[in-house]
């Protein structure tokens, strides 16, 4: 794993020139060579995308700017297929307060109505063969979620009403039953019991340590962290602690490494750089397994907003794939990293539901 801290004047590696000396990093360009054959392996085998929060822009975004390209935002369509998303996790997350209800409803809906509005490009999908079947017929498979754990006003029948709207992630941090010292309150082991029992997944990113602890005691399903990195390499509270990445192999979880440049950056005289993403990737799979690892790009934001340097915008997917192979990652890993981790997560999440 590639490390600028022990070799703070190294050789620049495949994502182009670093100049640490200086403590300053430049726009990243790939080799050629790389860049090639990652667009090879991901027209094959696409990037299910675990964190996109465009939701929150939509009641200022207009579906056909997505469908022909935005330069207000980080994403649209055209990105999208640029970087090889066939499958994405919409982020339906709210601010906890009395409105949160009302505002995930707003949200759900106007995801579902871009779906719809873009049906050459969008397709709902509510399980894994739903994400290979549009994949297969070109077409970007859309999953919602997370919900906001606080939106589910302390109420399963809330929890079962999403479910019914399409819903198959909610993120657990920052409620009431999540706040616990024991790690989740009997309320919140049952939210988790009933997430596993309709085949939605717990969505762990941002949780405590000590709650994803619990949360791993109690579920009978595989668990995701959404848009987490390495606690150990980057400290921000978003990020997982590695005695989680271990327990993940037992689980069977997917932790999807996120790209915001706040939870991936190692060096406080430097902007956040795709390097730092690799080695973040590099570490999950260390550290929980290969079959743990996935990404997240976390695009949805405005332009201007801070973006990790090489990977602005959702069509840069290429340029971290083509940095991997730098480092010899076999084609098989690589495969499990950007699509098969997080589908065989779906998948195993709806095996393991029960009829009501």
């Amino acid at each position: 794993m590639a490390d600028l801290q022990d070799h703070p004047c190294a050789a620049p590696s495949a994502i182009g020139e670093f100049d640490a000396c200086d403590g300053l990093a430049e726009a990243t360009t790939p080799a050629e060579v790389d860049i090639e054959r990652a667009r090879v392996l991901l027209a094959a085998q696409l990037v299910v995308d675990g964190h996109n929060t465009l939701a929150q822009e939509l009641d200022r975004t207009h579906w056909l700017d997505l469908q022909h390209g935005s330069a207000f935002l980080d994403t649209d369509i055209p990105r999208i297929r640029a970087g090889g998303v066939g499958a994405q996790f919409w982020s339906l997350c709210v601010p906890p307060g009395p409105a949160a209800v009302q505002e995930t409803l707003d949200r759900i809906d106007a995801v579902r109505t871009l779906i719809a509005s873009c049906p050459e490009a969008l397709r709902l999908a509510l399980t894994a063969a739903d994400m290979a079947q549009a994949r297969d017929c070109g077409r970007i498979a859309s999953l919602l979620g997370p919900v906001s754990g606080a939106a589910l006003g302390d109420s399963l029948g809330t929890l079962r009403a999403y479910h019914a709207l399409g819903v198959r992630s909610v993120g657990i941090a920052g409620t009431r039953w999540t706040a616990d010292p024991a790690g989740l309150t009997p309320f919140g082991e049952e939210a988790v019991r009933e997430m596993n029992r309709l085949g939605v997944l717990v969505d762990l990113s941002g949780a405590s340590g000590t709650t994803m602890d619990r949360v791993l005691d109690v579920a009978k399903a595989p668990v995701i962290l959404s848009h987490s990195a390495a606690q150990a390499l980057t400290p921000h509270a978003a990020n997982v602690p590695d005695d989680v990445l271990r327990r993940l192999r037992g689980n069977g979880g997917v932790c999807m490494v996120s790209f915001a440049p706040d939870q991936v950056t190692r060096h406080a005289d430097r902007p956040a750089t795709l390097w730092d993403v690799a080695d973040h990737v590099e570490y999950v799979r260390e550290v929980a397994g290969p079959e743990c690892v996935g990404l997240s790009g976390s695009f949805g934001a405005t332009a201007d907003a801070p973006h990790t340097i090489g990977l602005e915008d959702a069509s840069s997917y290429p340029n971290l794939i083509a940095e991997l192979l730098h480092r010899d990652w076999a084609e098989t890993d690589i495969a499990a990293l950007t699509w098969g981790n997080a589908a065989r997560v779906v998948r195993e999440a709806a095996d393991a539901a029960q009829p009501a």
